[in-house]
């Protein structure tokens, strides 16, 4: 299922890393465990679900970023940094099934946005619906791509 929706921009609490895609779910789990500790240490509560964020580049290396959204920016502690998700119009995704690959979602996104004349306008998100564990991040897992509308 896709909607899309307007999203004002979010302050977050993250960790960040460059790795190749296929390190990212051994790291993700870990680095929201220790944006949660950090937000737990300074009475931080957190305004959502976990999330990451990645950057990919030419050359392969991705810059991810995984943490929370928080109410305002946070200083930066050289472990935990603050960041933003930004605002305006996403198609929301969802990916439940756990017998198809996460590809197979980007894919449909990708399609989605051809059919219907938008463009990406920035990096995806992934908010992690099932938290994540030492292990794995869940199934539950929305995916927020900025768009905008291409008009004739």
């Amino acid at each position: 299922m896709s909607q899309v929706r307007a999203l004002t921009g979010q302050p977050t609490a993250v960790r960040r890393t460059l790795l190749v895609p296929e390190q990212l779910a051994d790291w993700v789990p870990s680095a929201c465990a220790v944006v949660a500790e950090h937000l737990r240490h300074h009475g931080i509560a957190p305004t959502g679900y976990p999330f990451t964020r990645c950057h990919p580049s030419p050359d392969g290396i991705t810059e991810a970023e995984a943490g929370f959204p928080v109410d305002a920016p946070i200083a930066n502690s050289g472990v935990v940094e603050p960041s933003t998700l930004p605002g305006g119009p996403v198609l929301a995704v969802w990916h439940t099934d756990p017998d198809v690959k996460l590809a197979e979602t980007y894919h449909a996104i990708a399609e989605w946005l051809e059919t219907e004349g938008a463009h990406a306008t920035g990096d995806s998100w992934e908010i992690y619906h099932d938290l994540p564990t030492c292990d794995h991040v869940g199934v539950r897992i929305e995916i927020l791509q900025p768009i905008t509308f291409v008009h004739p």
